[in-house]
């Protein structure tokens, strides 16, 4: 456990040397958050109460969502293009015979960098929506200790996911369709665009139970207080659920790669 820890510390010290990039990022995040909030204003004075929210929770859920957009890698800048272009160039033959778990090595490398994030990259934004908006923020602890360990089960089950995705290159001769599609079906149904309690019918029943809504919808129902008590343990248990499974698919992978990489060494 020990090593997974210094790869873990390892990986956030290397991404907080990037410091003229984390401002950049900043700026993104907060001129995209404008941008997004301004058009939640526009459409819940025309729809309000929209999805369960007030106009301060919808426009509080917009600055969460820029918080960790960084942070969950749902547009990317993750561990997963180098790991793929391991495989792609046949170094990841040297990792497998490594004296550490694979998965549990670009885990850690993988949390360190979102540590890092949500510390760089999702406090600022809050506070920038806070400046120009009136945002439902709680005032209990208490729902911030629950609203970050919905955050950590939402990294796990983002990492489990694109885990899969560069895994796909062991058996693909080009793994950035397939990162490309991933990475348009995180923004689409994590709630990125739009929450998903405010997606109509059959849709939203759907949305809703992909893993993908782990990530940012139900942290962010946490934080709003849409979900407190049972709620929140309900949100855990679901998010605990898809990142067990999603890893254990993830280790089946693995072992199918490496029994690959035997037979071709051999």
């Amino acid at each position: 456990m020990r090593l997974y820890v210094l790869v873990a510390t390892g990986a956030l010290r290397r991404y907080a040397t990037y410091r003229v990039a984390t401002v950049a990022g900043l700026f993104t995040n907060i001129v995209f958050g404008l941008i997004i909030a301004y058009t939640y204003v526009a459409l819940w004075h025309l729809r309000p109460h929209l999805g369960g929210y007030t106009l301060p929770q919808a426009v509080t859920y917009v600055w969460v969502g820029q918080g960790l957009l960084a942070a969950t890698a749902i547009m990317g800048g993750g561990f997963e293009d180098e790991l793929a272009e391991r495989i792609r160039t046949g170094d990841i033959a040297i990792d497998l015979y490594r004296p550490a778990d694979l998965q549990m090595w670009w885990l850690a490398q993988d949390l360190g960098r979102a540590v890092y994030q949500v510390a760089a990259r999702g406090v600022v934004p809050l506070f920038a929506g806070a400046f120009f908006f009136d945002l439902a923020l709680p005032a209990n602890p208490l729902v911030w200790a629950a609203f970050l360990v919905a955050v950590l089960l939402g990294l796990v089950v983002s990492f489990a996911i694109r885990y899969l995705v560069a895994l796909a290159a062991f058996w693909l001769l080009d793994g950035k369709g397939v990162a490309q599609v991933a990475g348009l079906a995180a923004t689409f149904w994590s709630g990125m665009l739009l929450p998903l309690n405010a997606f109509p019918g059959l849709l939203g029943q759907i949305a809703r139970a992909l893993p993908w809504s782990s990530m940012l919808q139900l942290p962010a129902d946490v934080l709003l207080g849409t979900r407190s008590g049972w709620g929140t343990l309900g949100a855990y248990a679901f998010q605990a659920g898809w990142a067990a499974l999603l890893l254990a698919l993830g280790r089946l992978l693995q072992s199918a790669a490496t029994r690959r990489v035997v037979v071709q060494g051999g």
